[in-house]
């Protein structure tokens, strides 16, 4: 199926989003943060951009659900085939610390497959975006360079292998496994960005061990194996969306290469 008017909207409204954003992040006074259960942090800026967002969708595509981290789940969903998955803020912790890394994640399952994925960079302005078949592109907003389709690399040697970890959460198999195999190259980001450096070719490697939930990583998903990259959950069973319960408690991995895989 053609999900090039789904991708097109969602590339605008994400943009959107993610000036909303910056209007609140570039302000000089600190962001008022609330606490979720499991002690998450929610800023005004992640009911802003969420409200752009859905909003949006709701008008452009009535026929489709919605999973958003800030709504009520509406669990009507799990009897339509397909379902946005929507995280507007993706990184809130990384917002907080004003260091840039946090995006606004847009994705589109059909049968519990991710089929279509958005992730907008708002401080860097970029957009990455894929779609089941179309591959995975790259672009800059506001300029007028073409677009980059992505590709992760072939590499296999593992003193040459980089690895992506997260900079807000920490994990002991993680630090045991950089011990074991004697890894030198990885670099620590937050939110989705783990996802977009591997499928532009600039790492190879990315396990998380922690659980996360699926607005997490279905843009991601769609948009590193677009790319190439290969996305399981450690038990190495596919990821699937518009679960009843949207814990991904198996955690995952993204590697560029088969022969990669620990």
């Amino acid at each position: 199926m053609d999900w090039m008017r789904q991708l097109e909207v969602c590339k605008e409204v994400a943009v959107e989003a993610g000036e909303k954003i910056l209007e609140i992040y570039n302000k000089e006074e600190d962001f008022q943060v609330e606490y979720k259960e499991g002690h998450m942090p929610l800023t005004i800026a992640d009911k802003a951009a969420n409200r752009v967002i859905v909003d949006r969708l709701k008008q452009e595509f009535p026929e489709i659900s919605i999973l958003s981290e800030e709504e009520q789940d509406d669990k009507s969903r799990l009897d339509n085939p397909l379902c946005f998955i929507v995280d507007p803020l993706d990184g809130t912790k990384e917002f907080i610390k004003r260091n840039g890394q946090f995006t606004v994640n847009i994705a589109l399952s059909d049968h519990t497959e991710s089929v279509m994925g958005v992730i907008y960079v708002p401080v860097t302005r970029e957009l990455y975006y894929a779609a089941r078949g179309y591959g995975a592109y790259r672009e800059k907003i506001g300029e007028e360079t073409e677009k980059q389709k992505l590709h992760v690399t072939d590499e296999t040697e593992i003193e040459k292998l980089r690895f992506v970890m997260s900079s807000s959460h920490g994990d002991e198999r993680i630090q045991n496994m950089i011990e074991k195999y004697g890894i030198k190259n990885f670099v620590a980001m937050g939110s989705s960005l783990k996802g977009c450096v591997i499928a532009r070719g600039d790492a190879e490697v990315y396990y998380r061990y922690n659980p996360t939930m699926e607005w997490d990583t279905a843009a991601m998903q769609c948009i590193v194996e677009e790319a190439g990259a290969i996305f399981r959950q450690m038990d190495d069973t596919p990821m699937r969306y518009n679960r009843e319960d949207s814990l991904n408690a198996k955690g995952f991995y993204i590697i560029n290469r088969k022969e990669n895989r620990l």
